[in-house]
């Protein structure tokens, strides 16, 4: 028991010594070799592996920002949830005219698929087809946006509030790195929404 004894002791004061020094005696400081952070344009990035969500890098990543239309990845998540690619999706007058910027400039009355609307809304950025989409899904555009707060709630989102589908600049509408990486590795697990996302072009 005694040899045992030494035995281990032995093997641990070893295990220290080369921890401490190296294999070959000389002292190692992991600082001086750990890299730095890669210089990036943002101020607040996330990098997120997909398949286990584990965080491979982050900086700011909890700060709360303004979307722009990142918040179409939510839009079209709960759109690919709730409703089939064939659905007709009815553009109402609200959504013609109560969305600026990037659009395909439907007509009151026109009718799309939601797959149609979905290739406009992420390769296209087109407003007036995410407004169209919350109407569709949610019954009304208050609803949808009641819905894209629940889900973000779901995937844990702790920096998030949507006030609208498209991203078109409200005070209480924000997000941050970390909460639209969740949300957009939830979308990723969707196959329509890979091969849309994945397109160069669609012709309408």
């Amino acid at each position: 028991m005694k040899a045992g004894k030494k035995l281990t002791n032995l093997l641990l004061a070893l295990c220290v010594t080369v921890s401490t020094f190296g294999i070959n005696g000389v002292r190692v400081n992991a600082a001086n070799y750990w890299p730095e952070g890669p210089e990036t344009t943002s101020p607040c990035v996330i990098v997120l592996e997909e398949e286990t969500g584990t965080v491979l890098y982050e900086k700011n990543a909890d700060e709360q920002h303004y979307p722009a239309s990142i918040t179409k990845i939510m839009t079209a998540l709960l759109a690919i949830e709730n409703s089939s690619m064939d659905e007709e999706v009815t553009f109402s007058e609200d959504a013609v005219y109560k969305t600026d910027g990037s659009s395909i400039w439907r007509d009151i009355g026109e009718k799309m698929t939601m797959e149609e609307c979905l290739y406009a809304l992420m390769l296209n950025s087109s407003n007036d087809c995410a407004y169209a989409i919350a109407e569709h899904v949610g019954g009304t555009f208050d609803h949808f946006v009641e819905m894209m707060n629940e889900r973000a709630k779901e995937l844990g989102c702790q920096n998030t509030h949507f006030a609208n589908p498209h991203g078109l600049p409200e005070p209480d509408h924000y997000t941050c790195c970390r909460d639209m990486a969740l949300i957009a590795r939830e979308a990723y697990k969707n196959e329509n929404f890979r091969i849309i996302t994945g397109s160069a072009s669609y012709t309408i």
